[in-house]
């Protein structure tokens, strides 16, 4: 089996694919990784066959507008004249990546498809007459009675109204339409439609973090989070490891690319709030760009790989995204989650729900003293320190990639 995966985004909507491709290639099996330029060279490290697709929408991840409008989560009226403008101007870019996704399908000889919603890969398998799977991140792309959609912000609505949440996502991947319409049409020589039905939808996270609907049809899949096994060639820094070794477990600190337009403010906050609370600190600057000074209980790195380091510290503080919260899971250490925006609230909600989190800490009202609270409780508290640690240890027992890899293999061999 050759599988095509296309993604596309940052780190978080990047490296479980890459987790994928590396699970298929251990089962014997072919997997090609259609992702931004940038993380070829995370694809080489683990031996994975990698083509490059466009920049595209990630150019405007240092846009002082779009960083404004992720700070403060969309929240009112500007921010959601600012999604409808972000959307206005994502749609070239977007136009560049998928004339490119294109130009991979017709020449990778794949047996199936495999994408995110980031990028409406299925109209390429449909040219190539091969299944297409879509793969979500996170949940509130398969809709449900059950729940409201975790990625939209909204108050507590009565339950007949669950359903109808999701027609906000629903129609924000229908403004789209137009620049899919053209490449469907334009460029891979299609009639206008839709695109074919997905043949599974696989949802690479765990039901044991966060809540699934049982009478989702055979076709919905969820395997558990997909980790990416670390790259056998990386080494700690010596400046890491000696920190590590120096004393006690410290607090890792990162927001991944969420600090931005704020990141002098936060990174101050993060100083005195360790400060506060007592505790040694790592703070990973990472694509934010999170401003921090090093100096004798506080060390500032670029970042780290989070299965190697999460384990040797005592609590992380992270943005909530899907892919660190994941890998804090499977750590078993206690969690401080400080959401910014998209499906962010959902993660820190639920590591409060399941007692590895204190309440989530909103950025923009966010203080030294409140985060600081927040840590000494993460660290303190032995019953966040239980709990995490068994969740932990189920985390690890679930080998979602595997399971993924299984559900694919089921697909294609069904369609012999």
């Amino acid at each position: 089996m050759r599988a095509l995966l296309v993604t596309h985004g940052t780190r978080g909507d990047v490296q479980p694919l890459l987790a994928l491709a590396v699970a298929l290639r251990k089962a014997g099996h072919e997997a090609l990784l259609a992702a931004p330029a940038s993380f070829a060279g995370s694809a080489v490290s683990h031996g994975v066959e990698f083509a490059p697709l466009d920049e595209g929408p990630n150019r405007l991840l240092q846009d002082p507008a779009m960083l404004q409008a992720v700070e403060g989560g969309y929240r009112g009226v500007r921010g959601k004249l600012t999604a409808i403008s972000t959307i206005r101007r994502i749609k070239p870019l977007m136009a560049d990546v998928l004339r490119d996704v294109g130009e991979v399908a017709r020449s990778s000889g794949a047996d199936l498809l495999v994408h995110t919603p980031s990028l409406p890969a299925q109209h390429a398998a449909e040219v190539l007459g091969v299944p297409a799977v879509l793969a979500t991140l996170q949940p509130g792309w398969v809709p449900t009675s059950e729940f409201p959609c975790p990625m939209v912000p909204l108050p507590r609505l009565p339950r007949f109204l669950n359903r109808a949440t999701y027609l906000t996502v629903s129609a924000v991947m229908r403004s789209y339409n137009g620049v899919s319409n053209a490449w469907r049409v334009e460029q891979l020589g299609l009639a206008r439609g839709p695109g074919p039905r997905h043949a599974l939808v696989l949802q690479a996270f765990s039901s044991a973090v966060t809540p699934i609907d049982p009478a989702w049809p055979a076709t919905v899949r969820t395997t558990g989070f997909w980790f990416l096994p670390r790259d056998p060639a990386w080494t700690p820094d010596p400046a890491l490891q000696a920190f590590l070794d120096a004393g006690p477990p410290p607090v890792h600190l990162g927001f991944g690319s969420m600090a931005g337009r704020d990141a002098q403010r936060i990174g101050d906050i993060v100083a005195e709030a360790a400060q506060a609370a007592g505790v040694r600190a790592i703070v990973a600057t990472g694509w934010g760009g999170l401003a921090a000074r090093s100096s004798d209980d506080l060390l500032v790195i670029d970042q780290a790989p989070h299965d190697w380091l999460f384990g040797k510290v005592g609590a992380v503080v992270h943005h909530g995204g899907g892919g660190t919260t994941a890998a804090a899971l499977a750590a078993g250490v206690p969690q401080v989650v400080c959401p910014f925006v998209a499906d962010q609230p959902h993660w820190a909600q639920r590591m409060h729900a399941l007692g590895v989190a204190p309440r989530p800490q909103r950025p923009t009202k966010m203080s030294a003293a409140s985060l600081a609270e927040a840590i000494s409780q993460a660290v303190g508290d032995p019953r966040l320190r239980q709990r995490a640690a068994e969740l932990g240890g189920q985390m690890r027992g679930e080998n979602g990639a595997g399971n993924a890899v299984h559900d694919l293999e089921e697909l294609h061999n069904g369609r012999r």
